[in-house]
This record gives structure tokens, sequence and C-alpha cells, in this order.
């Protein structure tokens, strides 16, 4: 093998594992939160905060990440976002109460933001070959793919075998080691440079509007349409308006429009949203099936999506290359995300007493198929266009979108599984089957959102985008 070919493959290894360990930190410490709650007396509602700190801080900064890899090179932003996530996971495993368990968790999103945001466009920086990037984007799609079913079964396993703290001390070594090999395997890249002007309204503006956004539909799913909920929300969509205003007219925009008016990029990025939220939002309700009307533990539920992330393996790592040479990567999206919405039309069979071999697996199975067919054709064709000097900022915006599609999905999810659950308990409708009944009705949503996705991906990504316009010059302030 060429030394060229061994030292790409040495980065994208890096660049991958570093990936991964930000993705399972949210589903690994998930698992913990019973214990978590025991061990440091937090309330029920301070609880939620372990997850939603995280979530906050990650979803926030990610756009203006991106952007800050473009200006000052994406190398360091990376290695700086890995000090701040190593650094406050080891707080957070330390943390003698609930308090700093909360800040150190809202550091980590603020670490794996860095992180995060830069890797794709440093692949695809890495990888400009176009079948070469696909194999490469295969690699990294799994990692965003299976690291949250890994991770509930490394969570599962840490939290009985060892104690909650390891599910945050398991980044240290991933954490390091990645500090260590990225200067010896990653070239370094100068950016842009500051001087070309940085927009920090726009950044103020973007960064609180994300982050309330994510907050208020968080608290959508936990807390139903309260008026904070309803203020939060309008709250973000006006700031996010106003910043949208703000890049057509400052001269050194922050998120330069003219990327949205590549169908690739806008298309890609609107079925990012609908796509994500009809996946992690059955993960979640799934776990929850299977723990309260299946009976299983946190461990057999871990190990219970297994098949997932080994069918998601099997496709963006094997067969991802022949089939997007073979076909079109808008073709096997939407081939990909019909077969998902397949696996949950298949759930909404779900029984009281049915068994996981009969009523979950097949849908894990063609789950993981499905996903591995659309993730790393929709993860290509987001970055396709992008010219680079803004892959930086193109990488964010699609890591953005699949975080908002994320809580927006399990917010949809868990409200419309709880209400359908809560009505029929009213009715006196025995436990087990108003749950059963919630979670099939959670089912249907996500069917609708995977192939309204398709929908998406037929339609706007039916034509071949343009390549974007290029980057106009620097103008001195």
């Amino acid at each position: 093998m060429p030394e060229t070919a061994r030292h790409r493959g040495a980065a994208l290894a890096v660049l991958s594992a570093a990936s991964l360990m930000v993705v399972l930190d949210s589903s690994i410490v998930a698992v913990a939160l019973p214990v978590i709650q025991t061990d440091l007396a937090f309330s029920a509602p301070g609880l939620a905060w372990v997850v939603n700190a995280y979530l906050v801080a990650f979803g926030g900064l990610l756009l203006l990440s991106g952007r800050l890899g473009d200006l000052v090179g994406r190398r360091r932003v990376f290695l700086v976002g890995l000090v701040v996530f190593t650094a406050a996971s080891l707080a957070a495993g330390l943390s003698p109460n609930a308090t700093t368990l909360v800040i150190a968790r809202f550091v980590q999103g603020v670490g794996g933001a860095l992180t995060s945001a830069v890797v794709l466009g440093m692949i695809v920086t890495l990888y400009p070959e176009p079948r070469a990037r696909v194999r490469a984007i295969g690699v990294y799609s799994f990692t965003q793919a299976a690291g949250a079913s890994i991770g509930m079964v490394a969570g599962g396993a840490l939290t009985q075998g060892l104690d909650w703290h390891w599910t945050f001390y398991i980044n240290l070594p991933i954490g390091v080691a990645a500090l260590v090999l990225t200067p010896l395997v990653v070239a370094s890249d100068r950016g842009l440079g500051l001087r070309t002007g940085v927009d920090v309204l726009g950044a103020l503006l973007v960064t609180a509007g994300v982050m309330l956004l994510v907050l208020g539909i968080v608290q959508a799913g936990e807390a139903g349409w309260t008026f904070l909920t309803i203020g939060t929300l309008v709250l973000a969509v006006v700031l996010l308006l106003l910043f949208l205003l703000r890049q057509a007219r400052t001269r050194t925009p922050l998120l330069p429009l003219r990327l949205l008016r590549v169908r690739a990029i806008s298309g890609a990025n609107l079925t990012m949203v609908v796509m994500v939220a009809g996946f992690l939002g059955f993960q979640f309700v799934t776990a929850l099936y299977l723990q309260q009307v299946l009976g299983f533990d946190a461990l057999a539920t871990g190990f219970a999506f297994v098949p997932t992330p080994v069918m998601i393996a099997a496709f963006s790592l094997g067969l991802a290359d022949w089939l997007n040479t073979r076909f079109s990567p808008r073709s096997v999206l939407v081939a990909g995300l019909l077969t998902t919405s397949v696996a949950f039309l298949y759930l909404t069979q779900v029984q009281t007493s049915g068994g996981y071999a009969l009523h979950v697996l097949p849908s894990l199975i063609l789950m993981g198929a499905g996903a591995g067919m659309a993730i790393p054709a929709l993860m290509g064709l987001a970055m396709s266009a992008a010219t680079p000097e803004d892959s930086g900022v193109t990488s964010g915006l699609i890591t953005t979108t699949q975080q908002v599609g994320g809580a927006l999905g399990t917010a949809v999810l868990a409200t419309a599984a709880a209400t359908r659950t809560a009505g029929l308990l009213g009715g006196g409708v025995p436990e087990k089957e108003a749950l059963a009944s919630g979670f099939r009705v959670a089912y249907s949503f996500s069917a609708g959102l995977t192939a309204l996705a398709a929908i998406l991906a037929a339609v706007i990504l039916g034509r071949r985008a343009a390549a974007p316009a290029a980057a106009p010059e620097p103008v001195a302030r």
C-alpha cells in the first residue's frame, strides 16, 4: 500500500475514533441516569439537565465551530475541542454533586461541538477523489449512525460492571490518544485567517438561536407546550431570522447564504432534519418498549440494539462505495429511507405479549440496512458542492441539522407516545397495553417522517445541483 494511502487511512481512523467518542457520549450516559440520580441526589427535573446541558451547548456551537475551522484551521479547532472535551469528561467523572456534573456536561458539549463540526470537512479535504471520498464518508457515517446503539451497550456494561463514573472516564484514553496522534497523521491547514473578518454579531445570534431552539424542543418533549416552551421557541425563531438577515447584509458572513441556494446543500440539510427526527426518536422509543413492556434491563436493552450497528457497518463500510457507484447517491438515499420506513411500519405491530425475535429484531435489521444506505449517501450529497474554503461551515451546518432533527424527533415521538398512553390509562386500559399503544403511535410518526424524507430527497435532490458560486474576495473592514 502506498505511503500516502497508509497516512490517509491513519488520519481517517483518528478522526473517526474521535467522532465516535463524541457520538457515544450522548447515549452512553443515558443508560446510567438512574444510578446518577441516586448517587448525586438529583431531582427528577434536574436529572434531565445531565443530557440537556450537553445537547444545548453542542447544538448551539456547531455552526460557529465549523466556520472557525475555515478561518483559523480545522485541525487547530479539532485539537482544541479534544482538549476541552477530554478535560470536561474527567471533571464529569469526578463530580461530587449535581451542579458540578451539569456544568461539566455543558463544557463537554462545547468541546464536542468544536471537535465534531470540522471532522467531515477534514475528511472531504483529505479524500478529494470521488470513489475514495465515498468510502471515507462511509466510515464516518458508520460512527454517526451506529454510535448511539454502541453507546447503549457500552453504557449498560460500564454502569453494571463498574459504576457510572466510567461512562465519562472511558473518554480519557480515546481523547488522549487522539490528541497525540492527530499532529502526527493529520496535516495542518492554515485557514482563511481571522483578518478576513469575523461576524461576531452573527455568531452570537446563531449560537443563542440554536441553543434556544434545542432547549425549546427538549422542553416540549418533557413539559409539554407550556408558555415557557412556546416563548423559548418563538425567541429562537426570531434570533435565527435576525441571523439570516445579518448574513445577507454583512461583508463577512458566518454562513454565506449562497450555500443555501445550492440544491445539494439546502436539500440535503432539510432531508437530514426530517430523517434524523425519525431515526433517533426510534431509538428512544424502542429502548422504552424493551424495558417497560418486555422487561429488559439496561444491559439487555443495549445488546438488543446490536443488530442495527452490525447492519449499518455492513452497508456503510462494505457496500456504500459499490452502491453509490453503481447507482446514483440520490437513488441509494431514497431506497435507504424507504427501507427504514418499512422497518417502522413493522414496529407498529408490537404487542404487550410480543417477543423480541418476532416483533423487534426484523425491524432492527431493516433499520440498520436502511440507515447504512441512507446516511453515507446523504452526507456525500451534503458535502458534494462545498468549496475548500467553505467545507468547515458546510460540515458544521449538516452536523447542526442532525442535532436539531434528533432533538425534534425525540420530543415529537415522546409527546405522541405519552399523550396516547395517558389517554388510555385514563380510560382504564392496563398499563402495559397503554404503553404499547403509545409506542405504536410513535412508530407511525417515525414511518411518516422517513417516508417524508424520501419524498424530499427525490424531489429536491432530483436534479443535479450546480456547484456553489465562488467565494467572494475578502473585503477589509
